[in-house]
């Protein structure tokens, strides 16, 4: 009988831990096929090396973690008495001196719980072997990566259509959240980012609703769909009315480096060679003082997540990943470009799961 735990207890076990824990987020989605949203309410699984599992679960949750089919112990606690008996009850049903835990994805308060429950216990951040689990994707997570990227597509392709001189950032935010879901988005991967003018130079930028967009303005739309778990992360950005010499010197420069980035990669490569490459074409251009971010991020459950496409991260990519190839130039007080794909790597080149058009636009 196939142990679905196995590689977690293998973390556990190369780290010289006696469990790992895991909280509701996308590693536990991926564990059991079932999400639980992370609240006040502290619901947490407990892997050991050996054995079976055990979980403490707010009361009001149980009929919903029975879906889980899960095979061990479950402490259940309800709000009216709190959850702290519920802790101590799993410390006497499963004694530990060290666990491994999420660094990036368990709250402080649940680290104090486990802490307190078990004075002593030496708690270890594993999340880059957590994460690490997610980061080759299976054909079926590709399949739902691609689902996710065309709903997004047909998205932007019927909001360009629509965008006029005169609209403002959070008209246009609010085209392409219904185009979104009119093509079949579960939600949103994340809030999408719709900017204009100077406001496309911040790379995390809010839509304004007092802000007219303007003939000659870049617009940067950052947006993705989540389908069936997974998310796209696209980024084009057009103009509008028109596009001055300068700005066609900065998108082509942004193009050439999100081209390189796509030439370089193949599986045995680093994440520090392929921003080295991508960043490279930017350094070697005038505008080289307009760098502001890498190149990119691991795709799939979570918008950002491993491996992280850096220089410093000489992590070997293997055929499965996938990343975001998101080049961008950006002059505070005038405008941004940037140009994003999302790259599958294999085992000969890459692949682009994004096939939207990055030829230099002018709508409206």
């Amino acid at each position: 009988m196939t142990d679905r735990y196995s590689e977690f207890r293998k973390i556990a076990r190369d780290l010289g831990l006696d469990a790992v824990a895991l909280v509701p987020g996308s590693n536990f989605t991926r564990l059991f096929n079932q999400s639980f949203h992370s609240h006040e309410r502290p619901l947490v699984v407990v892997i050991p090396v050996s054995g079976q599992p055990s979980a403490i679960v707010p009361n009001l949750e149980l009929r919903s973690f029975d879906l889980l089919k899960f095979e061990g112990e479950v402490f259940d606690w309800r709000d009216q008495a709190g959850y702290a008996d519920a802790f101590q009850r799993l410390a006497d049903h499963l004694p530990l001196s060290s666990i491994a835990v999420e660094g990036q994805v368990m709250r402080v308060f649940v680290h104090h719980a486990l802490t307190k429950a078990y004075p002593g216990l030496r708690v270890v951040d594993a999340e880059r072997q957590i994460a690490g689990l997610r980061i080759r994707k299976s054909p079926d997570e590709i399949e739902a990566l691609e689902a996710a990227i065309r709903i997004s597509e047909a998205a932007l392709a019927k909001v360009l259509e629509q965008v006029r001189v005169g609209m403002t950032e959070t008209e246009v935010e609010s085209l392409l959240t219904q185009a979104l879901f009119a093509n079949g988005a579960d939600e949103h991967a994340f809030g999408p980012i719709v900017a204009a003018g100077d406001n496309s130079a911040r790379p995390h930028a809010h839509a304004r609703a007092d802000y007219a967009i303007k003939a000659g303005d870049a617009l940067l739309l950052d947006f993705g769909a989540r389908k069936s778990g997974f998310c796209a992360d696209i980024t084009r950005t057009v103009f509008v009315g028109h596009a001055s010499d300068e700005a066609q010197e900065v998108y082509d420069t942004v193009l050439r480096a999100n081209l390189k980035g796509h030439e370089v990669t193949k599986a045995g490569i680093t994440a520090h060679q392929i921003d080295d490459a991508v960043t490279g074409v930017l350094e070697a251009s005038r505008f080289a003082d307009r760098i502001r971010t890498k190149t990119g991020h691991g795709l799939g459950r979570d918008v950002h997540e491993a491996p992280y496409i850096m220089r410093g991260n000489h992590e070997v990519l293997e055929a499965g990943t996938v990343f975001t190839n998101e080049p961008g130039l950006y002059k505070i007080g005038s405008f941004g470009v940037r140009i994003e794909d999302d790259v599958l790597v294999t085992e000969d080149g890459c692949r682009s799961l994004t096939s939207f058009p990055k030829t230099l636009t002018v709508v409206g």
